[in-house]
């Protein structure tokens, strides 16, 4: 994943072949605490939504690196002078892994190896793969679009994995997503609205 101060970004990856990595709501809750601890050091969360097998996260890069002294690093972090926003998405699932494993009796890896970062709003043309379902061969809207409209079309399609999954047949009623926050039904401390107003229609 190559990140870039001040670009969007849609980061997402699911459970190694398609397994559950969300067994029970404490589950749910820990890794919203490990984002917490790990990943709002670098980014402003827009959306996000965690799925039994996956999960989904809109974010802004606000910095790619930290200074060992502005977050509690290892020692060998300590030594190299640095933790990147890579460094830490990986740290944060191996970490949820171990403590997951323990938990369930599981053992290896719980993800895919590669967790996915695409850049919504960088000027390369690429279109996302959210625009584009794979399986099916459909479009979302019409890949014509201007693309800023990117990051709208990205924050509605986070917010409609429950409803597309048939897990509840209205964004609001899942519980572990911001739509609930944007619906004013929760005061999630995750999501910054005051950012995703500048971007998105919310």
């Amino acid at each position: 994943m190559q990140f870039e101060k001040g670009y969007l970004y849609h980061i997402y990856n699911q459970g190694n072949n398609k397994q559950k990595i969300f067994f029970n709501r404490d589950n749910y809750l820990f890794f919203l605490e490990k984002i917490h601890t790990h990943i709002l050091l670098y980014v402003d969360v827009l959306a996000w939504c965690l799925m039994p097998n996956h999960f989904h996260f809109m974010v802004l890069v606000n910095k790619t690196e930290t200074h060992p002294m502005t977050s509690s690093h290892r020692m060998s972090e300590k030594r190299t002078g640095e933790r990147t926003l890579n460094n830490s998405i990986a740290i944060m699932l191996r970490s949820y892994t171990r403590a997951v494993n323990k938990e369930q009796n599981l053992s290896g890896s719980l993800f895919r190896q590669k967790t996915k970062a695409e850049c919504i709003n960088c000027p390369n043309g690429i279109t996302p793969s959210f625009i584009f379902n794979p399986t099916t061969g459909s479009h979302r809207m019409n890949v014509a679009i201007p693309e800023k409209q990117y990051l709208q079309v990205c924050f509605n399609y986070i917010h409609q994995n429950p409803v597309e999954a048939n897990l509840v047949k209205n964004a609001v009623d899942w519980e572990f997503s911001s739509a609930k926050d944007y619906a004013g039904l929760r005061k999630g401390k995750l999501i910054n609205k005051k950012i995703a107003k500048q971007y998105v229609e919310i």
